[in-house]
């Protein structure tokens, strides 16, 4: 596998966040661990990671959280619900891995191995 680095946004809280995890070790891999909820990206590498998974803002979203209800009405722009998932970064679907300039959400955890080759 060629790959230059691997981040992945974590929850160590999340079952799904610590399988992918350690499935990148079991490959080998020892990623840049960033815990989001302590470190929630910029609103500039969220829509980054939005643009490398092909999804939008709400596609990201963890819909079931209390918070969104305060961000359900669908008038929200984009950049809205980008500023909201920052200050809430509870909001953001995990885990989020990062590698070769492509993006993969470890859900199942298997998913992120595509963007490692």
């Amino acid at each position: 596998m060629l790959f230059r680095s691997v981040t992945i946004y974590h929850n160590p809280k999340c079952s799904k966040s610590r399988q992918t995890l350690e499935l990148l070790g079991e490959h080998g891999i020892t990623p840049i661990i960033i815990e989001y909820l302590k470190s929630p990206p910029s609103a500039e590498k969220l829509k980054d990671i939005l643009k490398e998974l092909g999804f939008s803002p709400r596609d990201l979203m963890r819909k079931k959280e209390a918070e969104y209800s305060e961000c359900r009405h669908p008038s929200l722009s984009d950049d809205e619900l980008i500023d909201f998932m920052i200050k809430n970064p509870i909001l953001i679907e995990r885990p989020i891995v990062l590698a070769n300039g492509k993006a993969a959400l470890g859900r199942p955890p298997e998913q992120v191995l595509e963007i490692l080759h």
